[in-house]
């Protein structure tokens, strides 16, 4: 009896005769102990793939030998898979492109922004990017189906992935989307894609060095010396050391992988650091990443993390504004449009026209301050149904607020007198008074929901929120990737090499 080593979906030693055993007897031997169908398991042997051929070929005749190491890999296989469930992804891909195509066009469909999102494209420092108009739509639309496959790799949802991925290659940032892509093509063991992931991550390659600088020597310059690009170098060279191992390139398998498990060591954040940054109320996920951008420097992940927290802080500032400046657009822009009858032509003469404009805005400010009157009245005829003095109540409404937080300041001062509701006449006014009634039709501002033929645009807005929400703006987050997958793998190919040295 022999000893074949057996690695990938499942772990151990099988003993088995290598002059009686077929391919198809150890595969389903191989099958049995992994609890899947012999039909799903692929065998792999220094670097070639183990067929059935005719199913007369013993292992020993394929030059298998004792203490052979084998790479076990799961392959699809059903046929049977539901026409239900394949429809289903595929309408909700289809709903990914078309909700980002949707974002993108509404963006810059060169009236004011009609969408709940606002779309900016801003470099490493927060500066808003400027490039031609075409392509900012590109880098929009490749971005936000970068950033939707990359919740699908986290959720381990590598085909939907990779369909996301290659939706997406208009991306700015080629380089991190094909390392992306590869890293789908390995999670899912699918090696009839090996042409095409070398050709890919040499693409990865040369964009990095574009970006990065050789030696990642812009990246240091640009990082204050730090090295948030480790992680992603490490996933690329062990890739790069996949590939070349199943093309029979040994040496340079090795050599690949020899580099990465250097930097997955690196990577390694010792007990007693992470303790460190912790006990300065950072959270442990935030003190790993900046441990690891640090090279393990205590007082260097501090500093970038301080930083970070500046910039966030900065960043909310600059959002909350721009949000107030578009909120204000828009009423700019609905009432420029009722004004016109919703002639956007008209309306866009008047909100281009200086004194138009002005006049606009005048408008804007007034009608908010009688709706201000109007809910203040609204509440103060309320309390004093209620039992409140009037004078009391008009006293704790200058201070603004909702009706529960005027309510809150009258209970604080005194307790509401029950019996003069009945007895105060002006109570009885809430539903007489002019200032309380039903707003007027010059007040209605829902025209620039409305397209000029009076039809609604219809939105997927699930779809458009898991978009949005997925553009995080951590300009951290591609290099912040979590290593523990890598380093298995590394340990996998490094003893499958040894093994196919050694055969």
């Amino acid at each position: 009896m022999a000893k074949l080593k057996i690695a990938g979906t499942w772990s151990g030693d099988l003993l088995v005769e290598l002059e009686q055993w077929t391919v198809p007897m150890f595969r389903e031997e191989v099958a049995k102990q992994s609890s899947m169908p012999p039909e799903t398991i692929n065998l792999i042997c220094a670097g070639k793939v183990l067929k059935d051929g005719d199913g007369s070929e013993k292992l020993s005749q394929l030059g298998i030998k004792n203490n052979a190491k084998i790479l076990a890999t799961r392959v699809c296989v059903d046929e049977g898979k539901s026409l239900v469930a394949e429809e289903e992804r595929s309408r909700r891909l289809n709903r990914v492109k078309a909700a980002a195509a949707a974002l993108v066009e509404r963006h810059a469909d060169g009236s004011l922004p009609l969408e709940d999102f606002n779309i900016e494209l801003e470099d490493q420092n927060g500066e808003t990017i400027r490039f031609g108009f075409v392509h900012i739509l590109a880098m929009m639309m490749g971005l936000m189906l970068h950033a939707n496959a990359k919740k699908l790799i986290w959720r381990q949802l590598y085909k939907d992935a990779l369909e996301v991925l290659t939706m997406g290659e208009l991306v700015d940032n080629v380089p991190l989307l094909q390392i992306d892509m590869v890293w789908c093509y390995f999670m899912l063991r699918d090696i009839s894609w090996l042409s095409v992931a070398g050709m890919r991550l040499q693409k990865a390659r040369e964009g990095i060095e574009r970006a990065h600088g050789k030696d990642s020597f812009r990246m240091r310059l640009l990082q204050a010396g730090r090295h948030p690009e480790l992680a992603l170098h490490l996933r690329m060279e062990l890739l790069e050391g996949v590939v070349a191992y199943h093309s029979g390139q040994f040496d340079k398998s090795r050599k690949a992988l020899t580099s990465a498990q250097a930097k997955f060591f690196q990577l390694q954040v010792p007990d007693e650091s992470l303790s460190l940054v912790m006990s300065m109320g950072f959270k442990e996920q935030d003190a790993k990443r900046a441990l690891r951008i640090s090279n393990q420097d205590v007082g260097t992940a501090i500093d970038f993390l301080v930083e970070e927290k500046a910039k966030r802080a900065q960043q909310r500032e600059d959002n909350n504004r721009r949000r107030r400046e578009i909120a204000y657009e828009k009423e700019l822009a609905a009432e420029a449009l009722r004004r016109n009858e919703n002639d956007t032509e008209k309306a866009l003469d008047d909100l281009t026209n200086p004194e138009s404009n002005s006049s606009i805005q005048l408008e804007i400010e007034s009608r908010k301050r009688k709706r201000h009157q109007k809910s203040t009245n609204v509440n103060i005829e309320q309390l004093v149904a209620m039992g409140f003095e009037r004078s009391a109540v008009v006293e704790a409404s200058r201070a603004g607020g909702s009706i529960e937080q005027i309510m809150q300041r009258l209970l604080s001062q005194t307790a509401p007198n029950t019996s003069s509701a009945a007895n105060n006449p002006e109570s009885s006014s809430i539903t007489t008074t002019n200032n309380v009634g039903p707003s007027s039709s010059n007040d209605n501002e829902n025209v620039i929901g409305e397209s000029t033929t009076g039809e609604i645009e219809e939105r997927d807005v699930e779809m458009e929120d898991e978009l949005a929400c997925e553009l995080t703006g951590d300009v951290f987050a591609d290099y912040d990737v979590e290593v523990s997958k890598e380093g298995k793998a590394i340990n996998e190919y490094l003893a499958l090499i040894d093994s196919a040295v050694n055969v």
